[in-house]
């Protein structure tokens, strides 16, 4: 226990008496200081029994009151003052007595028999004394912990110890912030708390801890992990300060167990990969879905994932998709990482955890049996999210459209140009081209084109005329359609792959 007031009273060698501040008897003293400056409050850090005479100090009541002032602002536990024979005083200044009543601070009289350096040192023996118990009690904290860790209990194990020993909540989460173990009442609350900051935190890997105060709850967020982030604890702040290699100790224990569990999870990844392969080679509808069965994963459809890793991160990637995906199916090949996710999954959320700033496609919603295909697309895209700087779905755009971003994008604007060129130039406000996109959805339909633009029929008409007339193609043939119509989806998809955002915009249709 850290050494208060009452506890330095209760030494009988030194024969203190407190004669002001007696609700301060609990104060913890930190250091002990002697000065016998008339302002010593700037020189203290906090925490100290700081010890005078009293030879400068004048003892009218507003010269005590600024004294005692100064002392309170500096931060000291306590006062000592030293009377007696060849003392300035024979007793405490009865102005100084009051000043310290007033301000609740603790004034202790020193006899005169008693030096100072006494009460200096019984102070450092005690403070000693006490980090000596702490250190004593950390390595049996420490040693507990370890019987615990190799007990084969795992990770319920070590937290029990834990809140036997220090009466600590704790709780252990995995790397979506899931609950794992928790121990102690306030556990729920801890981890209530934590949540605010998991994210966060979980982001910058092993490297990222926080400290965040809820509702009067101090939480310390964690990692556990040793290359990788595994997992994180949140532990509640203790009642009086501790050594942090008590908290170090349980994070390195906690990141064996769960290094442990990563191990031992390789059968099941494995199971995962060779399912995975299994279903790419081709399969049945109903095999499919009874071997997804065998996973927990019934849904009626699935999206095929492909990831660029990182150097020599494919492994460690695979791992942490396949613990956080219902199923766990994902396998991996020299960099890249492959992954069958279902609809509930926010696979870009996902991404933006595991994999930030990395390549990645994302492709169509199909059926189990056709979870080859969206793989594929899932691989195709990962040219175009690396132009992206994002993830690339197939369910963004249209087929024709995704095929066209796969191509080099200097190519898809000469052809577009070459096509639309003199309507561009004959079409400042981007009405024939409007005109064309609405035309061509509408499958060359005048009456429903005129409504969707909110024209009439033959102003539809006679721009089709012009665009025929600015084109030399007759549209009255579907080669001439056709071409008109690819170009237009080729600037969709170089818009698309600029910004991100389907639809050109000189192609978008305008009412007039």
């Amino acid at each position: 226990m850290p050494l208060t007031v009452a506890d330095l009273l209760a030494l009988r060698d030194l024969r203190l008496t407190l004669i002001a501040g007696e609700g301060g008897r609990d104060r913890v003293i930190e250091a002990a200081h002697v000065s016998e400056l008339a302002r010593p409050g700037e020189w203290l850090h906090g925490g100290e029994l700081l010890m005078t005479a009293g030879v400068v100090l004048p003892t009218d009541r507003r010269s005590c009151r600024g004294f005692v002032g100064d002392v309170v602002e500096g931060g000291a536990a306590a006062l000592a003052f030293g009377v007696g024979h060849g003392q300035p005083h024979r007793e405490p200044p009865g102005e100084l007595v009051a000043a310290a009543e007033a301000a609740g601070l603790p004034l202790l009289v020193v006899p005169d028999e008693v030096p100072f350096i006494a009460v200096t040192k019984a102070v450092f023996a005690a403070l000693a004394a006490e980090d000596r118990r702490a250190l004593e009690h950390t390595v049996d904290v420490q040693r507990r912990l370890t019987v615990a860790a190799t007990s084969g209990g795992g990770l319920n194990a070590i937290l029990k110890v834990w809140l036997h020993a220090t009466g600590r909540a704790a709780v252990v989460t995995d790397l979506l912030g899931r609950e794992l173990v928790a121990v102690g009442e306030s556990a729920p609350a801890l981890l209530a708390a934590g949540r605010t900051v998991l994210d966060e935190v979980g982001g910058r890997g092993l490297l990222g801890s926080a400290s965040v105060a809820v509702n009067g709850l101090t939480v310390a967020v964690r990692p556990i992990g040793a290359r990788r982030l595994r997992g994180h604890v949140l532990l509640a702040r203790p009642p009086q300060p501790q050594p942090g290699t008590l908290d170090a100790a349980l994070v390195s224990l906690l990141t064996l167990e769960l290094e442990r569990r990563h191990l031992a999870d390789e059968p099941r990844r494995r199971a995962g990969a060779e399912a995975l392969a299994r279903l790419l080679d081709g399969l049945p509808d109903d095999k499919a879905e009874s071997l997804l069965d065998t996973f927990r994963l019934a849904s009626p459809s699935v999206r095929g994932l492909a990831v660029v890793a990182g150097v020599g991160e494919a492994d460690d990637l695979a791992a942490d998709l396949a613990l956080v995906l219902p199923g766990g199916l994902v396998r991996w090949s020299e960099d890249t990482v492959e992954a069958l996710v279902v609809d509930e999954v926010d696979v870009i959320a996902l991404l933006d955890r595991f994999a930030p700033q990395r390549p990645a496609g994302v492709g169509a919603a199909l059926r189990p049996g056709s979870a080859a295909v969206s793989l594929r697309q899932a691989r195709a895209l990962l040219a175009t999210s690396a132009r992206l700087g994002r993830p690339a779905e197939a369910g963004e755009h249209s087929p024709s459209r995704l095929l066209l971003t796969l191509g080099p994008p200097e190519l898809l604007a000469s052809f577009a140009d070459t096509v639309l060129a003199p309507v561009d130039a004959a079409d400042q406000r981007g009405q024939l081209l409007a005109t064309l996109r609405a035309w061509l959805d509408a499958n060359s339909a005048w009456d429903v084109t005129a409504q969707r633009l909110g024209v009439h029929r033959h102003t539809v008409r006679n721009r089709i005329d012009r665009i025929e007339q600015l084109t030399g193609r007759t549209l009255t043939t579907a080669s001439a359609r056709y071409e008109l119509w690819l170009a237009l989806e080729a600037r969709d998809a170089l818009a698309y792959a600029e910004t991100g955002r389907v639809g050109a915009p000189d192609s978008s249709p305008r009412p007039h």
